[in-house]
């Protein structure tokens, strides 16, 4: 051991004590004496007590430091522990975090970054070396952080992360908004307050640190169960998510710039805005969020319009139409007067009718007298020329001609009935064939919808506690669907059918040809 402070120190030629060890350590003093002096009856100790003796008198002197130094090799087991060298340009220290203190650390320590230890040194007898176990760890300076926050700027941006082409828009007037944030500080109030002195909107808010070493882990969480919630759940899934914070410094704002809340923020299917900060504050979610508001407040402002202007908007839309249609109402008459100025009047019209069909009524009259006294003429006629028995001799042979022909003519009319029954009955077992209830009659129902009367055709289609009418053919019966859906049965494999004229194979006759 090297250094400024007090500590044993052997010649490794001649093992003389070079250095007295304080006198708060009696221990370590007595085991350097018994080493140094050569005697034959010198004491032996083991290992084991050596190991322990330096490791009592490593945590003695150096109990509590700070170390500043360049971290190199980092190695997370699955333990949880995080191993890593601090290092400079002339020496490497080994250090080791616990699992408990690093997940309660602010930054995670990454190659390359300059940070400041502060611990206390102990050693590993399994490997005969010292190491610092840290307690925490934070960066050495504004600089460190700021070259860390740009390394990791390049880094997700090559990803894709901060690509316009993969921002969504923001909805114009959502139903409801996630709020990521405090639920005790100040943000919260004032993008309430924005909210309802605009449009008020149903608003969600999911608690969150927004400082400190658990902020991270939990607004990554908040943005994931936003997107996780159901569309149609008992919480309604927000149309927008706003993540904000109120203004403070690099270290503060921190959170905001670890990868899991940016890889978080890109893969949210919500729209998502960032307000952390102040106008002059950008961190990390800026990038990868759908749009970044200077302020909490003028989140709430981009979410949401003013309800007061819509609504004088809508009112002077109404008036604007209101007005068209009185225009357009008003063209129409005159082009409806216009037209009705170059049509005849319907009397005139009325009137020329009546007149012509007077006359053609006196002409009608006139010409069924004519008619009816030309044929009375010629009847007599007729009947002067034919003497009664060449008369009843005419109508024997008519009679005669005439009797085959209706003897015929009511056989077709019997035949041709015949056949129209036939087809008729025909048609009639068709129908009856066809008809759903006859198949209702061979025990299957019709599933209705009570409160819609549509047809269920589907067992997808019933829900627990739905309202059904179950259709008999000899009426309906009011049912209700309880419990889970069964599952599709396998569909029944029909039984090929054997082709005509092929021979059974069951009654052993053979075929002819």
């Amino acid at each position: 051991m090297s250094g400024d402070k007090p500590g044993i120190r052997i010649d490794p030629v001649t093992g003389e004590i070079l250095e007295e060890p304080p006198a708060a350590m009696p221990g370590v003093a007595s085991i350097a004496t018994s080493i140094a002096a050569p005697a034959p009856n010198a004491v032996e100790y083991s290992v084991s007590e050596i190991s322990t003796a330096i490791k009592r008198t490593m945590e003695d002197t150096f109990g509590f430091v700070r170390v500043r130094g360049e971290v190199g090799r980092v190695s997370t087991p699955s333990s949880g522990h995080v191993y890593l060298d601090l290092k400079d340009e002339k020496a490497v220290l080994a250090a080791v975090i616990w699992r408990g203190t690093a997940s309660r650390l602010k930054i995670r320590p990454e190659q390359g970054m300059e940070v400041v230890a502060t611990g206390r040194i102990t050693t590993y007898a399994g490997q005969s070396k010292y190491q610092l176990i840290v307690e925490n760890l934070e960066p050495a300076g504004i600089g460190a952080l700021m070259a860390l926050l740009e390394e990791r700027r390049k880094k997700l941006a090559a990803e894709g992360l901060f690509d316009e082409a993969r921002k969504k828009p923001i909805p114009w007037l959502p139903k409801v908004i996630g709020v990521v944030t405090s639920p005790t500080g100040a943000v919260i109030r004032d993008i309430l307050h924005r909210l309802s002195d605009r449009f008020p909107r149903h608003v969600i808010v999911w608690p969150v640190r927004v400082q400190g070493e658990t902020c991270a882990a939990e607004v990554a969480r908040a943005i994931a169960g936003f997107n996780a919630l159901p569309a149609d759940g008992p919480i309604p899934r927000p149309d927008l998510i706003i993540v904000a914070r109120g203004g403070g410094s690099l270290e503060d704002l921190w959170g905001f710039n670890e990868e899991v809340v940016v890889r978080a923020a890109a893969a949210s299917d919500i729209p998502l805005i960032s307000a952390v900060g102040h106008e002059t504050d950008w961190t990390l979610i800026d990038h990868a969020a759908d749009w970044r508001a200077p302020t909490p407040t003028a989140a709430a402002e981009k979410a949401v319009p003013v309800r007061a202007e819509l609504m004088a908007y809508v009112h002077e839309l109404g008036a604007r139409l209101l007005r068209a249609i009185t225009t357009d109402m008003e063209r129409r008459a005159q082009r409806v007067l216009a037209a009705a100025r170059a049509l005849p009047k319907p009397e005139d019209i009325i009137g020329m009718a009546r007149q012509r069909l007077d006359h053609a009524s006196t002409r009608l009259k006139a010409a069924l007298m004519h008619l009816a006294q030309t044929r009375r003429t010629r009847l007599a006629q007729v009947q002067a020329r034919l003497s009664p028995h060449l008369l009843r001799q005419f109508m024997a042979t008519e009679r005669q001609r005439l009797e085959p022909l209706g003897q015929r003519l009511a056989q077709a009319g019997r035949h041709d009935l015949a056949q129209r029954r036939q087809r008729l009955m025909s048609v009639l077992r068709l129908m009856d064939s066809l008809d759903y209830r006859a198949v209702l009659k061979r025990g299957y129902a019709l599933v209705h919808d009570a409160e819609t009367d549509t047809l269920v055709t589907s067992a997808a289609q019933v829900r627990p506690g739905r309202k059904l009418s179950l259709e008999f053919h000899d009426g309906r019966a009011p049912a209700r669907a309880e419990g889970a859906i069964a599952s599709k049965p396998a569909p029944h494999t029909r039984k090929p059918k054997r082709p005509r004229g092929s021979a059974s194979s069951d009654d052993g006759q053979g075929s002819l040809f």
